[in-house]
């Protein structure tokens, strides 16, 4: 992919475009659960609501030579990145013109074209993968740098440990981006994590300069993230960056969260990424009510433009069977 920047804008244009995108993600969530519940997107779905300032966020601030890597709950980074909303449904849809041509489905979004390097169904199964790539970055001297997401069940797994070991011992350029929304699955972290409270210290024991932020606030994540990245163009090896959120849904459509406490969740909903960010933009005068009446009517054109695409569009052909196989 060709180095490039991104096209310079105001800062209060910029703050409008997240406000957009994660307008955007949250309305493709609620009417995928909505397709799905109607049949038409099958397997497994994860909902991203609740957690889009950390997508929007931190992908705002990539170049498009960057990498992206990231787990199962893979929709918000996807649009965050910039992928069609048509081949992300239609890929949901299992339909040819899918963004993996059908064969992937909601938990394997791929985009060479936008760095998109895949969601990964294995819990932790990106981090290496996100290792390799800076591996791949450093050894070819290009300025491209790395940023994998991933949620707090992988921090169980060996392939963190790995990663982090390998990415350290060789000043790799990537950012390992935790998405800590408290839950792996079912489970609190506090009966599944026997580390220190505070999470990201993890990264202590890799010598990794590591931080936490507020998850939940889109302009906090961006600035972060920027800080962040600067570091890792600069050479100066891996970084990971905890960000606390919370996930307004279940773990997926098939999970009916009675785990979780009712006034737990009512004290996560008032963060609500998307209801106070608006707030600052009313209060900041960087927007009106009309704004928002245009940006939330443009959301939903598009969102149902790219669910009549993929209603539309055929399912792979019988031969497909045959295609990215290793063998006969």
């Amino acid at each position: 992919m060709p180095k490039g920047k991104r096209e310079e804008k105001s800062e209060a244009d910029w703050q409008l475009d997240l406000y957009y995108t994660m307008s955007l993600i949250r309305r493709f969530e609620e009417r995928s659960a909505e397709m799905y519940a109607k049949g038409k997107i099958r397997g497994f779905l994860h909902l991203y609501i609740g957690e889009e300032a950390i997508a929007v966020g931190a992908l705002s601030v990539l170049q498009p030579q960057d990498y992206v890597v990231t787990h199962y709950r893979d929709h918000g980074h996807a649009l965050a990145r910039g992928m069609d909303p048509k081949a992300i449904m239609a890929e949901l849809f299992g339909k040819a013109t899918g963004c993996s041509k059908g064969m992937g489905g909601s938990m394997h979004l791929f985009d060479v074209s936008k760095g998109f390097m895949g969601g990964y169904a294995i819990v932790g199964g990106q981090l290496p993968i996100a290792a390799g790539l800076a591996l791949a970055s450093k050894y070819k001297k290009e300025d491209r740098v790395v940023i994998c997401f991933f949620g707090d069940g992988a921090l169980n797994q060996g392939e963190f440990h790995e990663a982090m070991n390998l990415a350290s011992l060789w000043k790799l350029p990537v950012l390992f981006f935790l998405e800590n929304n408290l839950y792996g699955m079912g489970t609190s972290i506090d009966r599944t994590y026997a580390g220190h409270r505070e999470i990201f210290r993890a990264a202590d024991h890799y010598a990794i300069p590591c931080r936490k932020i507020d998850g939940m606030d889109v302009l906090e994540v961006r600035s972060a993230t920027r800080a962040a990245l600067d570091g890792r163009r600069a050479g100066h090896g891996p970084f990971l960056m905890e960000a606390l959120t919370y996930r307004f849904r279940g773990h997926s459509m098939a999970d009916p969260v009675d785990y979780r406490k009712k006034s737990e969740e009512e004290e996560w909903k008032k963060k609500d990424p998307l209801v106070t960010f608006k707030a600052y933009l009313l209060e900041e005068a960087v927007a009106n009510q009309e704004d928002f009446v245009r940006m939330e009517k443009r959301v939903e054109e598009e969102v149902e433009e790219a669910i009549r695409y993929a209603d539309e569009s055929p399912p792979p052909p019988l031969e497909a069977l045959y295609e990215n196989v290793y063998a006969d």
